[in-house]
């Protein structure tokens, strides 16, 4: 609350000096009560109550009390009040979220049906399809820390990951949650945005307090630890940890209400602090209490004589050619009818409303149609537009059209370092496909054979192969049955992977 008021100001404050004339008219045509009153004895008392306009009560809200403060709201809200930033159409609307998840002995206690750590895995699923569209990787730690999944917006995919984990796949033995802590840092510093970490831990090592609070406020991201244990109970070490939320482990869904708050505010501090974004103009909100103050002009005694003519000659302002389709065409653009089903998350609907182009485009990628949003990014000349296209052709999968697409966005502004590390992974996709291709045609390696519907082999690599389609009326795998068909066990593939990254950071420690 006080971050939305320290950042509250006006986007055109020039407006408000329109507020002095407002406040000279308000002066200048209220009735003020008469300087003299009938004194007793020049007219007979009931004659003179009969004079009195308006009885003997003095009337207190004149209709230009109505007009002068219809036409302050309108000043105010031209003056653009502002207290937030527009959120990056391109990113999740929600800040993302590293999950640090504990796997050792103590977290197969059963005192938490069926055990603690099953009772974490089912919170973070959870968690992370309630905050559908946000973007979550996980973690696993106990003597050390191991990225089990990088940051995925998809539940099925962590699913078959976390039912692997269990304190057997662990490489090493013990509790080192300032390890987890360092590679959440990682992790988190690589996002495009702010995000913030989740701990889900039963207990914690009192040796990591010193390493917690060693690491500076300012550029740590928000920490909330889920705590694993019955009756709510808090480990006391936690309580000496400084700038952390501590969150007990709730039977219903309170804990992740709590969790997802702090994520939010979390995520609006990270806006505010975002030069990039432009501010967000909340004029608009103040446009309907002065509507509803023009209504009083239609009761009985308070018709204004110039305000007939005041909106004779502000209509002879509006285009003549608009047609209202319906009762929003009235009083809301295209664009702004478009933002709200946007901010309503009916984003097709949105796409269909937008007059603004980018703005269409941007709904077109939330609603899925990355084609559509392609094209119509690629008919703009901005190196945003070319940026925009570039995300939304490497979302449907085409990813040479899309590392070209940021080219054109570093050719249209040279500066621009998200564009050239995305272009560069895009390249690094393509080789690493059409390298799979050769493999593939000399039998060593099978299955990318899908991707022959994107790459044209421009490069001339790998002989074309036809490989024949599934008949019927066969559909693609989701991400769970792609998974499920893995012959090897999930959790002896995550330990041989955590067992290498082992093997790979004690090797590089000793030389």
């Amino acid at each position: 609350m006080m971050a939305t008021i320290e950042a509250f100001h006006f986007l055109r404050p020039l407006w408000l000096l329109c507020l002095l004339p407002i406040a000279v008219l308000w002066i200048m045509a209220r009735p003020r009560k008469a300087d003299r009153e009938i004194a007793a004895g020049e007219i007979a008392p009931h004659l003179a109550a009969a004079l009195k306009v308006g009885g003997t009560a003095g009337r207190r809200v004149y209709p230009i009390d109505g007009v002068a403060v219809g036409l302050a709201l309108l000043a105010i809200a031209s003056a653009g009040p502002s207290w937030s930033r527009m959120p990056d159409p391109l990113v999740s609307e929600t800040a993302p979220l590293v999950v640090a998840l504990k796997v050792t002995k103590s977290m197969e206690t059963g005192d938490l049906a069926p055990s603690r750590l099953d009772r974490a895995r089912f919170k973070i699923l959870d968690l992370v399809e309630a905050r559908a569209g946000a973007r979550t990787a996980l973690i696993a730690y106990a003597g050390s820390a191991h990225r089990v999944s990088p940051p995925t917006e998809d539940p099925n995919i962590l699913r078959p990951l976390l039912d692997g984990l269990s304190p057997a796949v662990m490489p090493k033995t013990g509790d080192d949650p300032a390890a987890a802590l360092a590679l959440a840092l990682e992790i988190n510093d690589s996002a495009e945005t702010p995000g913030a970490i989740l701990m889900v831990l039963d207990d914690f090592d009192p040796a990591a307090i010193a390493g917690f609070n060693a690491q500076d406020d300012s550029a740590l991201p928000p920490i909330v630890v889920l705590v694993t244990l019955p009756d709510g109970q808090i480990p006391a070490q936690l309580g000496q940890i400084d700038g952390i939320t501590v969150v007990p482990l709730s039977t219903d869904d309170s804990d992740l209400a709590h969790i997802e708050r702090t994520l939010r505010s979390a995520h609006k501090a990270a806006l505010l602090a975002d030069e990039r974004l432009k501010w967000q103009d909340r004029g608009s909100w103040l446009l309907w209490p002065a509507a509803l103050l023009t209504l009083l002009w239609f009761r009985r005694g308070w018709t204004m004589r110039w305000t007939m003519a005041f909106l004779i000659a502000t209509g002879l302002q509006l285009p003549s050619a608009g047609n209202a389709e319906g009762w929003r065409d009235w009083f809301l653009t295209p664009d702004q009818q478009g933002r709200l089903a946007y901010e309503s998350k009916d984003y097709a609907r949105a796409a269909a409303l937008f007059a603004d182009p980018m703005w269409r485009g941007y709904a077109q990628m939330r609603a899925g149609q990355y084609a559509e949003a392609a094209e119509t990014f690629a008919a703009l000349d901005t190196p945003d537009a070319a940026f925009a296209e570039g995300i939304s052709r490497i979302r449907n999968g085409e990813y040479r059209p899309g590392a070209r697409a940021f080219e054109k966005a570093l050719e249209r502004q040279p500066d621009f370092p998200t564009a050239a590390t995305n272009r560069d992974v895009a390249w690094a996709i393509v080789a690493y496909v059409e390298r799979a291709r050769e493999q593939s045609d000399t039998g060593e390696d099978r299955g990318v054979g899908a991707d022959e519907i994107v790459f044209d082999n421009e490069a001339q690599r790998g002989a074309e192969t036809s490989i024949e389609a599934p008949s019927g009326d066969a559909a693609p795998q989701t991400a769970q049955q792609w998974i499920d068909s893995i012959d090897t066990d999930m959790g002896d593939f995550l330990r041989a992977r955590f067992l290498l990254e082992n093997s790979v950071e004690t090797s590089g420690a000793s030389q």
